[in-house]
């Protein structure tokens, strides 16, 4: 699969930094660090296991959404129901791996994310500057699950005893940088129906 890296950016950029829409967003969030001098190729989830399976899910998606478009051509009626069939199989796969591996309340947290990284609340201590970290989200209501390799950018006071973490992917493959795209979007048009 083709991955993305993303050169890191020091903190002196980081205000400055908005070539991505940011939105604030409670997610499902598990951090873990990774060694300095270990590889980005890691998996510190330990659920490899499951990556053919997530291949072969991904490979029979695009080929139905392929079929879908020259099947629209000849058949609306059937077209449709074809899509709500395929959003059904996709509701219950994510259903599936939600049951597989439930999230704990404390995994839930407020988070800033665009499609270049993400912040969040940390303690002191536990993050500092320059640490890479392996990421995985849990992006509601869809439950879809993008993973990346991030840095940390830089680490502030939060002023409730914690810090903020602020961190720029520096690999993403490019199926999940697309999934955090689709969440902004969707999550901005939320908004803008609320209002």
């Amino acid at each position: 699969m083709h991955t993305q890296d993303t050169p890191p950016e020091s903190a002196e950029y980081l205000p400055e930094r908005r070539e991505f829409f940011r939105i604030e967003d409670r997610i499902g969030l598990d951090v873990r660090k990774l060694p300095p001098s270990g590889g980005l190729d890691e998996n510190p989830f330990n659920d490899d296991h499951l990556e053919t399976l997530k291949a072969e899910f991904r490979r029979l998606d695009q080929d139905i959404k392929s079929q879908l478009a020259s099947l629209a051509d000849q058949d609306r009626l059937l077209t449709g129901v074809v899509k709500s069939l395929n959003g059904k199989l996709d509701s219950l796969a994510r259903i599936m791996a939600f049951q597989q591996n439930p999230l704990q309340p404390d995994d839930w947290q407020d988070v800033t994310l665009s499609e270049g990284g993400l912040a969040f609340s940390a303690s002191p201590q536990a993050w500092q500057t320059g640490d890479r970290l392996a990421i995985r989200m849990t992006l509601p209501p869809e439950l879809f699950q993008p993973r990346a390799v991030a840095q940390v950018l830089d680490v502030q006071a939060d002023g409730t005893g914690g810090v903020r973490v602020h961190t720029g992917f520096i690999r993403i493959q490019d199926g999940d940088r697309q999934q955090i795209t689709r969440h902004v979007m969707r999550w901005q048009i939320r908004q803008r129906q609320n209002e």
